[in-house]
């Protein structure tokens, strides 16, 4: 075994990813889970669990105990206001990080925040993001501690773009971008290789990284639907959403989200972020410092996505 990863977030997207390819790569994954473990994502894998939540201090500190590194990959997505956010996307890395920063030695830190992050004024969302590597920063003096910020995240079994992928495929695309918007995107698996990357470098440095998939200058709306046209063979309908009408519909699901008492996606703070012109990224010095290199281009990271089987493309690091 390479060493001892504590892993947030093991049953989420974002987290089952990471935590398979870790157990590939040999290390030892102990991960925190609120219920008894089930989740298909990680069936037949040697994950260790710790049953508690970030409320509970003594989960944590089992959760921490002796690892080499912590990587918090759990977070918060829906939510209307920056309280939804709040708990989850800073207290529970202030939390771990002082519980982390407490031990003799301390383990490093990799905090896997957004691209949202760098734009905290857009929404609650954005705000807490930016407020969690905030709260692993002032732990510097004691903590080594790195923090990732992806753009959109896709791959098989993401809730959040998949259903706008398959209502492509289908024939209809919702254009929700202003025109001349761009933005990366990162296929799961070459995010979670990063995080391996990132641990076998030994970087020490203190700072926050962009993430992507090494596309010079991110993708247009346009570039996406053209993508799905060439999977589907045939031509896609563009549908372009006036922002008052996105505006319309975010309050009207934050109206029912109230009332039925759920978490919304669709907010008028998510409104701002897919109205954003730049979610550009620049993965070039985390290239340098890792030696990290994004292997799957979109054409095959949306055919996986969409199971339309085929092998990944390689690429090379922008």
């Amino acid at each position: 075994m390479r060493g001892v990863i504590a892993l947030t977030g093991a049953t989420g997207f974002i987290g089952s990813a990471v935590a398979r390819k870790l157990v590939q790569e040999g290390w030892c994954v102990r991960a925190l889970i609120r219920s008894p473990p089930s989740s298909a994502r990680l069936a037949g894998t040697t994950v260790q669990w710790v049953q508690g939540t970030f409320e509970d201090f003594d989960s944590l500190e089992k959760l921490v105990g002796d690892a080499d590194v912590v990587v918090h990959c759990a977070g918060a997505v829906r939510g209307i206001t920056e309280a939804d956010f709040y708990q989850a996307n800073v207290e529970a890395v202030a939390r771990l990080a002082h519980i982390a920063a407490s031990r003799n030695p301390a383990p490093r830190f990799l905090l896997i925040s957004s691209l949202a992050a760098r734009e905290p004024d857009l929404s609650p969302y954005a705000a807490s993001k930016r407020m969690g590597e905030i709260a692993l920063s002032k732990v510097v003096d004691r903590l080594i501690w790195t923090a990732l910020r992806p753009p959109a995240v896709y791959g098989p079994g993401d809730r959040e773009m998949l259903p706008l992928l398959r209502l492509m495929l289908r024939g209809i695309a919702p254009v929700v971008g202003r025109k001349g918007a761009r933005f990366s995107m990162i296929y799961v698996d070459d995010l979670a290789d990063a995080v391996v990357k990132w641990l076998v470098s030994d970087s020490r440095e203190n700072r926050t990284f962009e993430l992507d998939d090494g596309h010079p200058g991110g993708y247009s709306w346009c570039e996406i639907v053209e993508t799905v046209e060439r999977l589907r063979g045939k031509g896609v309908v563009r549908v372009r959403v006036p922002e008052p009408v996105l505006n319309l519909a975010a309050k009207l699901n934050t109206m029912a989200a109230s009332v039925i008492g759920y978490r919304p996606m669709l907010t008028l703070g998510k409104v701002r972020e897919l109205r954003h012109p730049d979610w550009v990224c620049d993965n070039s010095m985390f290239c340098r410092v890792t030696n990290w290199a994004p292997t799957v281009r979109l054409e095959e990271g949306l055919r996986h996505t969409l199971g339309l089987s085929a092998s990944p493309a390689i690429g090379t690091c922008a």
